[in-house]
């Protein structure tokens, strides 16, 4: 069948062309319109494109805002940062009064800042952190001997957790002098922290700190609006507020004062502003131009000049983006191509799907090859399955209907030979048709064990009495032998179809005058039947012992029924030990016998007394 042609429009590779030129367009298009509307707002502030370039100058008067209580000072600073940048750098108070300036320029009284300095009140866009800059410690900067009396805690803590525990933690200072342990797995080792006291150093007051910190709490206090008075703010609500050295730990308990976290949160932040206000670098504005002039650049616009060069550039990526996306589509669509063409061949003309790839396609190939083994696989099976079921039931058929027609051709007189001889043969095609209905429904999953608690040894000895006339007809000695009598839970009917299907093919393996034994036991965990039915038999060639449990396999090529049998026994053995989540097995060899070894999980109880 000759493959048909995908129309152009759904073909994948124009999809896909398509998919990448709409992306290409929109987001040149977006990214042009974004540039200059950025870049034209940024150039007509041209101290915000230096602070741009330069992020540090923010945070290197940030850091001296935090550390010095007024912009005294800060002149050299200032120049250097003036240097560094190549940029004017100009510090303003509020009230636009010079504090220091870089180098000389036109008066920028009206101009727009770059930002405000304030350590107390950080610019997200430009610092990493928000809100209060780390580095102002005012009043609680530690005097030596607090430091040396934390440091000597946290390094206890330090040993307890490298040492007893192997964690790999460190000591860090913070700006206050105050030490903290930092570990590099916190979220795992936190109880950890916990037991060594490096939590507890966190939370450890110095006398430097304690004053202060309940000054804190007063004034976080009155900006929830709860009571004025320290001893009532000290009492009743003390649970509510915790404030620890450091700021490391701030909580609330919105049940018991109705505000929630963010209230309280915000409250902490403003009177840690109250209380550091005197002690850090008033805001100040920050100015960030050109050297030697205060003028705007000329804004980017889109002019003829630059509206053309816009087209040119992107032109050139649509042709690159098309040029790549041709040949990405190519390479995709054509082992997919390959794999269709070698799918619409005919099932038995047809070879192995290519692989030439490792990707997800090269993958589909290997499963569509693996599927299609498995189809052939199962095929021949199915065709050989149909002649060994006609096989089977042919001959019984063909006696059953030759003697009819001698009965009725009065060749042979209707008499209890004649029925006895339809009657066993009638019996056989039932035994064939049971043992198809049974293999038939274990494939299909519905092959059901219903257990009950029964001793082993009860159900054998009924198994072997059961075959036992057919055992001594065929002079062959059965008997049963006890290791054990354990009690166990299995389906005992299937059992017993179980171990019978492996007798009958013992005694018809086993030739006169000799023995056939079974015997049950327990493993050594006590956890496992294990049942033997073991013959003295012909034996069974290696080459032949993977094929015993086969359907309608037997060692005899001629398939003749001199041994008797379905060729489905012991097929039909190996379902039922699985339905009981079992199993089987056989050792064996030529001329010594053959042991058929069934394993079945059981829950056991008393033994026979």
């Amino acid at each position: 069948m000759r493959p048909r042609s995908v129309p152009l429009r759904r073909s994948l590779i124009v999809r896909l062309l398509a998919a990448s030129i709409l992306v290409a367009v929109c987001s040149i298009v977006a990214t042009a319109w974004l540039a200059v509307k950025t870049t034209t707002g940024a150039i007509r502030q041209e101290q915000g494109s230096s602070l741009a370039v330069d992020a540090s100058v923010y945070d290197k008067l940030i850091e001296y805002g935090a550390t010095h209580s007024s912009w005294d000072g800060v002149g050299p600073t200032v120049e250097v940062l003036g240097r560094r940048t190549g940029s004017r750098i100009t510090l303003m108070t509020e009230a636009r009064l010079a504090v220091a300036d870089s180098g000389p320029g036109p008066s920028l009284a009206t101009a727009s800042p770059s930002a405000t300095v304030d350590p107390l009140r950080l610019d997200t866009a430009l610092a990493k952190a928000s809100g209060i800059d780390p580095r102002a410690v005012g009043p609680y900067k530690l005097r030596d001997a607090e430091k040396a009396e934390l440091r000597k805690r946290a390094d206890r803590a330090l040993t307890c957790l490298r040492d007893d525990y192997g964690l790999a933690a460190e000591v860090v200072d913070q700006p206050s002098g105050r030490p903290t342990i930092k570990l590099f797995d916190p979220g795992i080792k936190i109880g950890r922290a916990y037991t060594c006291g490096a939590t507890e150093l966190d939370t450890h007051t110095t006398g430097t700190e304690r004053k202060l910190l309940d000054q804190l709490g007063i004034l976080v206090g009155r900006c929830l609006g709860l009571a004025d008075d320290p001893g009532k703010q000290r009492g009743p609500f003390v649970q509510d507020i915790v404030i620890t050295p450091g700021y490391v730990l701030f909580g609330l308990g919105a049940k018991a004062s109705g505000y929630d976290d963010g209230k309280a949160a915000e409250c902490l932040t403003e009177a840690r502003r109250t209380q550091m206000k005197s002690f850090v670098a008033p805001p100040a504005l920050l100015f960030v131009t050109k050297p030697d002039t205060g003028r705007e650049s000329a804004p980017f616009t889109l002019s003829r000049g630059n509206t053309i060069r816009i087209a040119g550039v992107t032109g050139l990526v649509l042709l690159v983006t098309i040029l790549i996306t041709v040949v990405v589509g190519l390479r995709l669509v054509r082992p997919l191509r390959d794999l269709t063409e070698a799918a619409q061949q005919p099932a038995d003309l047809r070879n192995k799907m290519p692989r030439s790839s490792h990707d997800e396609i090269g993958y589909l190939a290997q499963v569509l090859n693996d599927q299609s083994d498995r189809r052939i696989q199962l095929e021949q099976q199915r065709k050989a399955m149909v002649n060994d079921v006609a096989h089977e039931l042919r001959t019984p058929l063909t006696n059953i209907r030759t003697s009819l027609e001698a009965a009725q051709d009065g060749v042979t007189p209707v008499d209890s030979q004649l029925i006895e001889l339809l009657h066993e043969e009638a019996l056989l095609l039932q035994h064939v048709i049971d043992d198809l209905r049974d293999l038939a429904a274990a494939d299909a999953g519905q092959l059901r064990v219903h257990r009950e608690r029964v001793y082993a040894n009860d159900l054998l000895a009924q198994v072997v009495e059961a075959h036992r006339g057919a055992a001594e007809a065929a002079g062959v000695h059965l008997s049963a032998t006890t290791v054990a009598d354990p009690e166990v839970v299995v389906d005992p009917a299937r059992l017993r179809q179980l171990v019978g299907n492996l007798i009958s093919n013992a005694v018809r393996h086993t030739p006169r005058g000799g023995r056939v034994t079974v015997t049950s036991r327990l493993d050594a965990d006590h956890h496992v039947l294990l049942i033997d039915v073991a013959d003295t038999g012909v034996g069974i060639a290696p080459d032949d012992l993977p094929k015993v449990f086969d359907r309608f396999w037997r060692a005899d090529a001629s398939r003749a029924r001199s041994t008797g049998g379905s060729g489905l026994g012991l097929a039909i053995a190996r379902k039922l030990a699985e339905a009981h989540a079992g199993g089987i097995g056989v050792t064996s060899s030529l001329g010594s016998g053959t042991v058929f070894t069934v394993s079945i999980p059981a829950s056991t109880g008393p033994g026979h007394s």
